[in-house]
């Protein structure tokens, strides 16, 4: 009998210090999990150290490890997704080159997705991070909750496993605006939730700015809400609704006691008020724009430079 094949995909940037040390966990979890067979896929996304030099040199010596190689920076997002179109397994799951969500874990993702769960995602009870991050994380995950209407756990990121079923339909999937955790809540599968504590990393630096951290809550809200549209309508109609009985309340001021008031302060005030939320409205038009501009040009996601040990 076939031993089911479970895919861990490990994205890389400049991860140097990491690629051997994942490496090595990773053969470790699966060395006693007999019962199962495994691939190991690096995805590279264009690394300028030595990343490179040393995931070949791994999938040289162990035909279980593959390696894809992206033409430039796809970021981890796409370049997971050309991963997860490229592994075979009966199930996968992803796991970022700096360790902090430990594979250690996967073995019981496993045990919960024998039960019969598709999807079983690593929930984190406490995460070593800075302060700043501690509190902007569950808030995005709330405001992503509350504007999707997607049911996605708070303090779940992309470590989890995925029944090849729900990779499959995620493939599938002809959108170029991804949000991998949007996406793996919205196929609706039943999901388990496996907790953990997230660690610091051991080696290097987090290659992730608040820029890019930025850029991807932006991809999730916009991608799965039409809600800040809707609350710019809202504020459109209170704002005309307000100002129209401010002229009436000004008109009457003036009939009654004449001109009280210096007309150029409030007059300023106006100008600065709704210039300012006319910026926003159209910026947040501009980028639901912009996503339509991208779909409609249709150019691939990823573009894979070099495979080594090919899996099929």
């Amino acid at each position: 009998m076939r031993k089911k094949i479970i895919s861990v995909i490990v994205p890389t940037y400049n991860e140097e210090e990491n690629v051997n040390y994942a490496y090595t966990r990773i053969k470790d979890v699966f060395s006693k999990l007999d019962e199962y067979d495994y691939e190991i896929v690096y995805v590279d996304n264009k690394s300028i150290d030595n990343t490179r030099k040393i995931i070949k040199k791994i999938a040289r010596k162990d035909k279980k490890v593959a390696a894809l190689f992206m033409s430039r920076n796809f970021t981890s997002e796409y370049s997971s997704q050309a991963a997860m179109n490229y592994a075979k397994g009966d199930a996968i799951t992803v796991v970022d080159c700096d360790l902090q969500d430990p594979p250690e874990i996967i073995p019981k993702f496993i045990k919960e997705w024998e039960k019969g769960f598709k999807i079983v995602i690593g929930v984190r009870t406490k995460i070593n991070d800075t302060f700043f991050m501690q509190l902007v994380r569950p808030l995005f995950y709330k405001t992503f909750k509350n504007m999707s209407n997607i049911n996605m756990p708070l303090n779940a990121g992309s470590f989890c496993l995925l029944d090849k079923k729900v990779m499959d339909i995620i493939n599938s999937l002809p959108e170029k605006n991804r949000f991998f955790r949007g996406l793996r809540a919205w196929t609706g599968f039943d999901v388990a939730e496996v907790y953990y504590v997230r660690k610091g990393r051991k080696y290097g630096e987090s290659k992730n700015t608040l820029l890019d951290y930025l850029k991807d809550a932006q991809r999730g809200l916009l991608g799965f809400s039409f809600i800040p549209l809707n609350i710019m309508t809202s504020i459109g109609f209170l704002l005309v609704t307000v100002s129209f009985l401010f002229i009436i309340f000004y008109l009457i001021l003036i009939f009654f006691f004449g001109n009280p008031i210096n007309a150029s302060i409030p007059i300023l005030l106006s100008i600065f008020f709704f210039g300012g939320i006319q910026m926003l409205t159209i910026s947040i038009v501009g980028k639901y724009i912009q996503i339509i501009f991208e779909e409609v040009k249709n150019r691939p996601t990823y573009i894979i430079e070099e495979i080594i040990n090919k899996h099929y």
